[in-house]
């Protein structure tokens, strides 16, 4: 299929499914800080999602009212975003990083924490033997994205036995447990609620292979990091393993420093920055169908290891408009890699 009319077919999808009344309410939540009025705004966004396939979302979170025409056109947007991954990755493949248990055991070289899948083949004694040694635990469901679903469990949790345990567990629609993730101190200083995992996005591309763009996520509170739950996100100078933006969360805020912990956010460095690269380059290359894979890296004190691997991109961080003071998004730099 052409690429004119996929985009076509792309603009008649989104129409149909777009969620008008919300788009209302975000033009009206824009208002407040372009000062443009709210007709002129959905004016612009239905500008934006005819000539640059941008949602309103993508409008408001790289505002895109303050942007030229040659700056929009640098916005990774949901369109551009959805072209990229179909491009890249092989379809046939994604179940490798989509169910969690099947990312584990292919990258286990990198993943050495203990997990257990939770299925109806799960008995009360393999759980009761995982659960052993520990004080917590974290569960996932088996698919899914943005941190949905995700709980820690402590002994409270299991102490009326394994098999009410796992009913609970069944209940909840866990798919697999995971022993905790330890940290690196430093990454604690940052925000200790959460593990901060930097996103690292490898790029198997056609001019040069690598990692195209790294953020740090960093939660605000939560057990989750994800801006999807109210975190925040910086961007990495991928030489030096330093944030070089201030965090920037969905809402719009900026950070200098981070409201919990008083840590400065720019001119932080990630520990293991080498290793945390080289890391995600080589398992790159393990599913060679997969060209570009955002990688979730955790850094605790023995190193860089895995959290999960993504096979559909957010393009939500990449285009977070704090960390383009210039108003030049990212896609100059997918550009460095394939033809866009």
């Amino acid at each position: 299929m052409k690429k004119g009319v996929r985009v076509v077919l792309f603009l008649i999808k989104r129409i149909f499914k777009m969620n008008w009344r919300k788009m209302w309410k975000v033009a009206g939540e824009i208002k407040e800080r372009s000062g443009h009025n709210r007709f002129w705004l959905l004016w612009d966004m239905t500008k934006c999602g005819l000539q640059y396939r941008a949602g309103y979302m993508d409008y408001k979170i790289a505002e895109m009212w303050n942007l030229n025409k040659e700056q929009r056109k640098t916005v990774i947007t949901r369109g551009k975003s959805n072209e990229i991954v179909r491009r890249m990755n092989d379809k046939k493949y994604w179940h490798f990083f989509d169910d969690k248990t099947e990312f584990n055991e292919t990258f286990k070289e990198w993943i050495p924490r203990k997990w257990l899948r939770i299925d109806r083949n799960t008995t009360p004694e393999a759980l009761a033997a995982f659960l052993e040694g520990f004080d917590a635990v974290i569960g996932k469901p088996l698919e899914g994205s943005s941190g949905q679903g995700i709980q820690k469990y402590t002994a409270k949790d299991w102490a009326k036995g394994p098999k009410a345990f796992l009913h609970r567990l069944h209940m909840d629609e866990i798919g697999i447990l995971e022993e905790l993730v330890i940290q690196h101190p430093e990454m604690a200083r940052m925000c200790p609620t959460s593990v901060n995992t930097c996103r690292i996005a490898t790029l198997l591309g056609d001019k040069q292979q690598g990692i195209v763009y790294a953020f740090l996520r960093i939660g605000n509170g939560k057990v989750m990091d994800n801006v999807d739950c109210g975190g925040m996100a910086a961007r990495i100078d991928l030489e030096s393993g330093t944030l070089k933006t201030v965090g920037a969360d969905k809402a719009g805020n900026r950070y200098e420093k981070h409201p919990i912990t008083g840590t400065e956010i720019v001119g932080f460095t990630i520990p293991y920055w080498e290793e945390a690269k080289a890391m995600c380059i080589e398992a790159s290359k393990k599913i060679p169908e997969m060209r570009f894979v955002a990688w979730d890296v955790a850094i605790t004190a023995d190193g860089p290891t895995f959290i999960e691997g993504n096979s559909f991109p957010s393009h939500a961080v990449p285009q977070f408009a704090a960390h383009y003071p210039d108003g030049i998004g990212i896609l100059p730099e997918f550009e460095k890699f394939i033809d866009l």
